[in-house]
């Protein structure tokens, strides 16, 4: 499956955006994630079903003001 990941093509085999974040060394329920401009939140990315050439933002919080 060919996704876009943070504007970078990635050939993956994963059918879940859990899956994806795992293989690709994402880590922690504090991340933020879209898929095609839509939020999914920590608790429904196990069930999130991903297909092929799905736009995905995995994003960190940061501080500042």
């Amino acid at each position: 499956m060919n996704l876009n990941v943070n504007g970078e093509e990635h050939e993956v085999a994963c059918s879940t955006l859990a899956e994806l974040m795992a293989a690709l060394d994402y880590e922690g329920s504090w991340l933020a994630t879209a898929v095609n401009g839509e939020l999914v939140h920590a608790a429904d990315r196990d069930r999130w079903r991903l297909r092929d050439h799905d736009r995905i933002e995995i994003l960190s919080p940061m501080k500042g003001g």
